[in-house]
């Protein structure tokens, strides 16, 4: 039985959710290492992605998580074999060796994001039917990198039930913000396996902006249209880069740890962004304090999709294929069925608020003040949640329209 999925949900009426139970794997003691190039993997992985994305519908706002769809996907990933296997870690962009000592570090810098007025969360789980539970020593690699346990469900014989327990797990998970994962009819019985990857952040701005000094403004959107959209404006010191054809303002939430990075492309127009994770890497770096006049738009922001297109496009599509070779997870696994994600972004006065979830399903300080330079973000732009000690990008949205929410 087998195939892997990303989500997104409708509630239906009939099966009752289950109660599942759970194993978990032995977590093993890995050799210290580096997480930054798995998030240097993840923003290389997202800005592929969201281009793409973007090239399907170049007027339309885009918001995901690399770190989750990284995360869904990288489950799968430590069950691939052979083809599969390359493919799969050519387009997650993933560094040679083994990879679970990288994933275990990355994700305990994970358990460091969280502090005072910044909530962050992130929940990894792998759901077996109870027919077809994976290999020991498949469930010890997702628990040692992942940190992921088993929960076991009848999908066979009630694969609705099945979704809904699934669903209301990722719901709570995510603060409520996604009680959509997986639609009607996503799980079914030839389903062995479903991954799931949620995340959840709500976070305070350091210096929050004053509601006095948010006035409409105007935007000119990728369709080419203008529109009037709520603008938020503060005059303070921010980090700032202008370089490689972009402008880029720093935003640090509370504590530090946690930053929003939002990106304007020196050219006009609503083409998709070219941004690449290395001219990301010098942008960022170019980063420094200046006095800025800044006028940011308020958003909301939320997304849902079929990720398998996208991904084929990307170079994994075998792992969708019928030679597609998922052994490692269990002999009885074949193809990865459907990925879908859902995000959503709230980026206002006080903060932010957001949330995302992969599913992936397995069918078996100051110096004397300078003149402030006047930074306007009125025409389509990047946003970029980030562990500013990793580089980890948590949250990736492309605002093509500040006015719309999807």
């Amino acid at each position: 039985m087998g195939c892997f999925a990303a989500l997104a949900l409708t509630a239906a009426c009939g099966s009752q959710s289950q109660d599942a139970g759970t194993v978990r794997g032995v977590v093993a003691k890995v050799p210290a290492a580096d997480p930054r190039p798995y998030a240097d993997a993840d923003s290389a992985f997202g800005l592929r992605l969201l281009k793409t994305w973007c090239g399907d519908d170049p007027a339309a706002n885009v918001v995901l998580s690399p770190s989750s769809l990284a995360s869904g996907l990288g489950m799968v990933h430590l069950g691939a074999r052979g083809q599969t296997a390359a493919a799969m870690a050519g387009t997650l962009a993933l560094p040679a060796g083994d990879p679970v000592p990288g994933l275990h570090a990355r994700n305990q810098a994970f358990k460091g994001l969280g502090g005072k007025n910044v909530t962050f969360t992130t929940t990894d789980q792998v759901w077996s039917d109870r027919r077809y539970k994976p290999d020991q020593a498949y469930l010890d690699q997702v628990a040692t990198a992942y940190d992921a346990g088993l929960k076991l469900l009848d999908i066979t014989g009630d694969p609705e039930g099945a979704r809904k327990t699934i669903n209301e797990a990722v719901k709570k998970a995510t603060g409520g913000q996604i009680g959509d994962l997986l639609p009607s009819g996503t799980v079914g019985k030839d389903t062995g396996w479903v991954l799931t990857d949620a995340v959840y952040l709500k976070a305070d701005w350091a210096a929050p902006f004053k509601t006095s000094g948010t006035a409409p403004g105007p935007f000119t959107t990728a369709a080419g249209r203008k529109v009037t959209t709520d603008m938020m404006s503060r005059e303070g010191t921010f980090g700032y880069a202008r370089t490689k054809g972009w402008t880029a303002v720093d935003l640090p939430y509370t504590g530090g740890r946690l930053s929003m990075t939002a990106l304007l492309p020196d050219a006009a127009g609503g083409g998709c962004p070219g941004l690449d994770a290395g001219t990301l890497r010098q942008v960022t770096g170019a980063v420094k304090p200046a006095q800025l006049a800044l006028h940011l738009p308020k958003v909301k922001l939320k997304s849902k999709a079929d990720m398998k297109p996208l991904l084929s496009r990307l170079g994994m599509g075998v792992a969708f294929g019928d030679k597609a070779d998922l052994t490692g997870i269990s002999p009885n696994a074949k193809k990865i069925q459907f990925v879908r994600h859902a995000a959503t972004l709230r980026v206002d006065e006080k903060g932010t608020e957001a949330a995302a979830a992969t599913g992936t399903g397995v069918g078996v300080t100051s110096a004397p003040p300078e003149p402030a330079v006047k930074v306007v973000f009125d025409r389509p732009y990047l946003m970029l949640v980030r562990d500013t000690r990793t580089g980890e990008p948590l949250f990736l949205a492309r605002v093509a329209d500040p006015s719309k929410e999807s």
